[in-house]
């Protein structure tokens, strides 16, 4: 039954009749399953992974410019030193722990299980389509944008029908060796076989969103089994893969510090080369090669480099060169003549000339507990102002000079010090600045007496015995990182795999053709016609191939209509 609304006929039950005039119309209330559902839709959409995957990538910045506590601890102390007041804050929004904050791990679960939703339905949907027939032949060719038709004469003696069955079965065996899957749809006076291909563009995306998955995955778990450490050497000295063996040690959540891999390594000899005086580039670093020899527990001693970006592998781990300087080496006595000290000290490196910063510490042994600030300076010259400073990065001229404090190190109430810096809070300077006393300044072999007749200090010559000039009289050390990265293997070989699918989702056309063999009296009608599923600009000139190479075969194929090469487009496809 119907009644008539301003003067059409609508059903009794249609939405305008049923509602009062005037209300607006309510809809159904989704409750929370449907919200759940609608919730669940929106996240593993292809639109949210891809906001996921960029806002993922927006998340890592910081991780580059800030440093972080698990690849570079001492960075971060410096940040904190060099910036009091912003550090907190920062640290608050655990921006020294990018990739392990809570909102990095929210963005990195949600793409995670984007990607999953997204992919698993699609997979299923694809093998469907793999397992079908190609779709039946449209009843109207004509009516498809790449159309192309030809008439042939039946020849004498031969039964139309028979000569479109035999065109239809040629035209499939090329289309097959074409590499087209193919179906026969025969009846209503006509004959006619439909392909596909391009199958291989939809198995590469998913390809491509699987091995994302897989590199989420082995990101994820892998880096639970990664650890990082570093260690500065100075030549001659050993270190032993063991965690009290590093300077700092960051393991991922599921490394046992106990079992790391065993073996050790001593810095033979630091290499580098400067390039000399008076030439283009004076003075910079050509060269750095940390000579090192490896001791497994089976005996096995190996020798090895480790250069710049050029790591070295032992048992597993990644040996990287991060930096490297001088090592003065240094001899404390006090006045009754008892060595308190001796020890090679890394200097920090100030400038690209090698003047470098380095702290020497002296707890036992003295009336007071000493602190020295030391300069050593390679090629030391004097500025206008006084000032000393290094004019080449080799041991041309080298010079180390020495503040002295003396009282309260801060080193026995159990809070952590930095061995490259010294807190004169509460220490008295007994040599160099305004304490009245000039600075100790030694050159390597030399002895001076400590102020107060505390005792003496000795700058000691590492060059060996008959050797002239001073190369070879300061150590060098190196700093190093050992990595040892499960992960890397498994990434590279998704990322690899995540190429290719993208490479198969991008360049792989997926398209449909159709021959269709209609009789027609004394003569035979073909007709070719193609459909691009996506974007497909050679689409027409895969039709005319397919035309040219199957016209070959036909019985004195008559030329192409004039008005067949418009291609007209007539919208809906039957």
């Amino acid at each position: 039954m119907a009644e008539p609304t301003d003067g059409v006929l609508r059903p009794s039950d249609h939405a305008d009749s049923a509602a009062p005039s005037g209300d607006d119309i309510t809809s159904p209330r989704l409750g929370v399953i449907g919200w759940l559902r609608w919730s669940w839709r929106q996240l593993t959409s292809m639109r949210t992974a891809l906001v996921l995957l960029l806002l993922l990538a927006i998340a890592a910045v910081p991780g580059s410019i800030v440093p972080q506590r698990g690849a570079d601890p001492n960075g971060v102390t410096q940040y904190f030193t060099d910036n009091p007041d912003l550090a907190p804050v920062l640290d608050k929004l655990s921006l020294f722990d990018v990739y392990s904050s809570p909102w990095f791990s929210a963005i990195y679960i949600l793409l995670f299980i984007s990607l999953i939703g997204c992919v698993l339905p699609r997979t299923k949907h694809h093998w469907k389509a793999l397992r079908s027939q190609p779709p039946r032949t449209p009843a109207r060719l004509s009516r498809l944008d790449d159309h192309r038709s030809v008439t042939v004469s039946v020849p004498e003696g031969q039964d139309a029908a028979s000569v479109a069955a035999s065109a239809v079965e040629t035209a499939a065996t090329q289309l097959r060796k074409s590499g087209y899957r193919i179906a026969r749809y025969d009846g209503r006076g006509a004959f006619s076989v439909s392909a596909e291909r391009g199958y291989l563009r939809e198995t590469g995306n998913l390809v491509f969103h699987a091995a994302l998955v897989g590199v989420l995955i082995a990101v994820g778990v892998g880096g639970g089994f990664t650890y990082t450490g570093q260690r500065v050497l100075v030549e001659g000295q050993a270190f032993t893969n063991s965690l009290l063996d590093y300077s700092s040690f960051n393991p991922g959540r599921f490394v046992n510090t106990n079992a790391l891999a065993p073996y050790s390594m001593t810095l033979d000899r630091f290499d580098v080369t400067y390039v000399p005086p008076g030439q283009p580039g004076s003075g910079q670093a050509g060269d750095f090669a940390a000579n090192v020899t490896t001791l497994t527990p089976d005996g096995q001693r190996q020798e090895g480099q480790v250069r710049v970006n050029h790591p070295l592998d032992v048992q597993g781990d990644r040996v990287y060169l991060l930096g490297n300087g001088y090592a003065p080496t240094v001899t404390i006595r006090n006045a009754q003549g008892v060595e308190v000290f001796h020890d090679s000290v890394a200097f920090l490196p100030q400038d690209a000339n090698m003047t470098s910063l380095g702290v020497i510490k002296v707890a036992d042994g003295m009336p007071q507990q000493l602190g020295l600030i030391g300069f050593f300076y390679p090629t030391m010259d004097t500025l206008t102002s006084g000032a000393l400073t290094s004019t080449y990065g080799d041991l041309e001229y080298p010079v180390l000079t020495l503040r002295v404090y003396a009282g309260d190190l801060g080193i026995d109430n159990g809070t952590p010090r930095s061995v490259y810096t010294l807190d004169p809070t509460g220490m008295t300077q007994i040599a160099g600045g305004d304490s009245g006393t000039p600075a100790l300044r030694l050159m390597p072999g030399e002895t001076q007496d400590l102020p107060n007749g505390l005792g003496t200090i000795t700058f000691e010559n590492e060059a060996p015995a008959g050797s002239t000039g001073y190369a070879g009289s300061v150590k060098r050390f190196a700093s190093l990182s050992i990595h040892r990265d499960l992960a890397g293997p498994w990434v590279l070989g998704f990322a690899a795999l995540a190429t290719l699918g993208l490479l198969a989702a991008l360049f792989v056309p997926r398209r449909r053709m159709w021959v269709k063999a209609t009789p027609d009296g004394d003569t035979v009608r073909v007709e070719y016609a193609g459909l691009a599923r996506g974007e497909d600009p050679t689409l027409a000139s895969a039709v005319d191939q397919v035309v040219e190479r199957h016209r070959a075969s036909l019985p004195d194929p008559a030329p192409f209509p004039a008005d067949d090469q418009s291609r007209p487009d007539t919208g809906k496809v039957d």
